[in-house]
């Protein structure tokens, strides 16, 4: 297949510190493997019809499963991001992305939760994002569909950069959260609610560049299975989506 996505050398260098030891035993070529991982995501495809240019399915899927339970790909974006350095203004916005039905088959077992809840638009999962004023993810985290974004701001706080700014649209516009924020020395540029009895002024010109973040989350969910969540396990799902950042934003 000429479309076929495969990692380059330069790639592979940047995150090939971050892999598991194989234990002495010789691993399947990572390359290969890591870039059918990124079609399947890439093309939302079932992993049994991954192209046999990467090799057996089976390989392809164990791979992203178990390496999904260690944290690896979630520990990859976090150290790329972490290179960066503290940026002088940050992004916070959250988008809902539609769980399959495949997702909430079956029933829950385990301690850990799914991350899948239910709204008006049916079963989804919320995706909370904090990004640098590139409009780069630095902050990733899943949640049920229903949580409110200032809950998810509440989550994530402590992982805001100690940046000057922080941009952000009604829904973050709270007390606690304004007072939080100064408290750190972050201003920040969040419009008032229309049910504020005296109105927050905020710097509009500034405000114009939230479209990134937005621009981001579009970006994501050009990948069919982070639009569309087909897996079970958040682990699994959260690492496809800290794949597709990584790939996208920071390789």
């Amino acid at each position: 297949m000429s479309n076929l996505i495969w990692l380059t050398d330069r790639q592979m260098k940047r995150i090939e510190p971050y892999f598991p030891l194989s234990h002495w035993i010789a691993r399947v070529d990572d390359r290969r493997v890591l870039s059918g991982i990124i079609f399947v995501i890439r093309n939302g495809l079932r992993w049994r019809d991954a192209p046999s240019d990467y090799g057996p399915h089976k390989t392809i899927y164990n791979r992203f499963i178990r390496w999904s339970r260690l944290g690896v790909f979630n520990r990859i974006l976090t150290e790329l991001t972490g290179m960066a350095g503290t940026p002088d203004q940050v992004m916070i916005d959250a988008t809902h992305l539609k769980a399959h039905r495949t997702a909430a088959s079956l029933l829950k077992k385990g301690p850990v939760p799914r991350r899948i809840g239910r709204t008006k638009g049916g079963l989804n999962s919320k995706l909370h994002a904090v990004c640098d004023g590139a409009g780069r993810p630095l902050v990733l985290l899943l949640s049920e569909g229903q949580m409110s974004d200032f809950e998810g701001a509440a989550l994530m706080f402590d992982a805001i950069p100690d940046a000057k700014a922080l941009l952000g649209d009604k829904g973050y516009d709270a007390d606690w959260f304004r007072q939080a924020l100064a408290e750190r020395g972050i201003e920040p540029c969040i419009p008032s609610k229309t049910n504020r009895k005296v109105p927050i002024p905020h710097d509009r010109n500034l405000y114009r560049q939230r479209h990134k973040i937005e621009n981001m989350f579009g970006k994501l969910k050009d990948w069919r299975r982070i639009h569309t969540r087909y897996d079970r396990c958040a682990h699994a799902f959260k690492s496809a989506i800290a794949i597709a950042a990584t790939v996208i934003f920071w390789l």
